[in-house]
């Protein structure tokens, strides 16, 4: 049963732009409805999503997929075929992760580097049977039904664009990009794309069942309106990220590619690319983007790229909410502290991929911790969600995640406090 929704006024990419309204045709599906899939009672409708009543079917436990009628290129009884754009590290990773936690299998590599492709064919499970392929667009061409987005976040727009013309079901890692150009390139193909298609982002944290959890306790009122948000992500310093040509930018493409994460305008810099994950959570819970930001940032030990390798960030909120992002790559290897809280005159509630807290006193704390990899959430909810024909279509979401963070490093950039109606009017 797909659930209907009333069409809203404006378009969730018009919001963001502050545009009227655009008429542009769209498939004769009816729009479905954008909340998450409920893993309990329940679990709260996302703020920045449009309202609707959930599908409360029950998460599918069968050995094999039988995809809806509208899954194309899969007859059926026969499992989802997903190919896997860019097979790097997090794009491999989260190849096994859907080849050993879902039903679906990979079908379809798209890499240009042998080292990358030889991984690929060893980590992912039945890679052996996929199709390799050196140009993106081949696989595109192919009938795989669903993409997995894994490329540099400076290609992810070109990538993105194409495989909504292509009308595959779509997972792309976070960041939307690392410029407000290529966000609103983004947001203008999600909202171009047909109500059939799901397309969603690499923000584990939305999937992950201690999220969720800690998500509906806040939105029964159990601290009272939040006063605060602090989120903070600090660990050591990714050795992945050591480009090849040292301090000297990547002279050519394929350079560009290999060495992409050290880089400001390929990577959007540590807040855009790493610390974006919190901001996503703030921007979640709070229900809203923020109106402004200040903040400070340097390099204190990074001897090669441009990147920041700590940034300390205030972003307001509408209600004179403020955000406070920690993020930095200064700590020893052993040291790691990625998490976030929100704090009201009632209590606390803390947040990581790992546990959730709710703090009401001194001595009354209530701990639960995550029951599995979130990650491994976010694949399993991308393939439900096209099996049962219920389509979500993030793509203002994820941009207006992206453009928090890219607001964050204007401000640092400019050394004063930039607005949102700015950092729009940038691009």
């Amino acid at each position: 049963m797909v659930v209907e929704e009333k069409f809203a006024p404006r378009s969730d990419a018009d919001r963001l732009l502050g545009q009227q309204a655009r008429t542009a045709e769209r498939d004769e599906e009816p729009r479905v409805s954008h909340q998450p899939i409920p893993y309990h009672d329940g679990v709260a409708t996302n703020p920045l999503s449009p309202s609707g009543k959930p599908s409360r079917r029950a998460i599918f436990a069968a050995a094999t997929l039988v995809p809806a009628a509208s899954v194309r290129g899969s007859a059926a009884n026969s499992a989802l075929n997903v190919g896997l754009i860019g097979a790097g590290n997090r794009g491999t990773y989260l190849a096994q992760l859907v080849a050993a936690h879902t039903p679906a299998r990979i079908a379809a590599i798209s890499e240009l580097f042998d080292d990358r492709i030889e991984a690929a064919r060893k980590k992912i499970p039945g890679a052996d049977q996929a199709a390799f392929h050196r140009d993106y667009r081949d696989l595109l061409a192919s009938n795989v039904d669903a993409v997995i987005i894994a490329t540099p976040v400076f290609l992810h727009a070109e990538h993105f664009e194409a495989a909504v013309r292509a009308r595959k079901h779509i997972y792309i890692e976070k960041p939307a990009a690392a410029s407000v150009a290529d966000c609103k390139r983004i947001l203008k193909a999600a909202d171009s794309a047909p109500r059939s298609l799901h397309i969603t982002f690499g923000f584990q944290r939305r999937h992950g069942q201690v999220y969720r959890k800690a998500k509906a306790v806040l939105d029964t009122g159990a601290i009272g309106r939040i006063r605060w948000a602090n989120v903070q992500f600090i660990k050591g310093e990714p050795a992945s990220r050591r480009p090849r040509t040292g301090n000297t930018p990547p002279a050519d493409e394929t350079a560009r590619i290999r060495d992409w994460g050290a880089w400001r305008e390929t990577s959007g810099d540590l807040i855009v690319e790493n610390n974006i994950h919190l901001i996503d959570v703030m921007n979640w819970f709070l229900g809203a983007h923020p109106l402004s930001a200040h903040g400070t940032g340097g390099r204190t030990m990074l001897t090669y790229g441009d990147n920041r390798d700590h940034v300390h960030v205030t972003f307001d909120y509408p209600g004179d909410v403020q955000g406070s992002l920690l993020g930095t790559i200064l700590a020893p290897g052993f040291y790691r502290n990625v998490s976030e809280q929100f704090h009201g005159p009632s209590g606390v509630i803390e947040t990581s991929e790992n546990y959730w807290k709710h703090y009401r006193g001194r001595e009354d704390v209530t701990a639960e911790k995550s029951p599995r990899n979130i990650s491994i959430d976010s694949v399993a909810d991308f393939v439900q969600r096209i099996a049962e024909a219920r389509p979500e279509n993030t793509g203002a979401r994820g941009v207006e995640s992206t453009l928090t963070a890219i607001l964050g490093r204007m401000a640092m950039d400019l050394g004063r406090k930039v607005t949102w109606e700015e950092i729009m009017r940038s691009a």
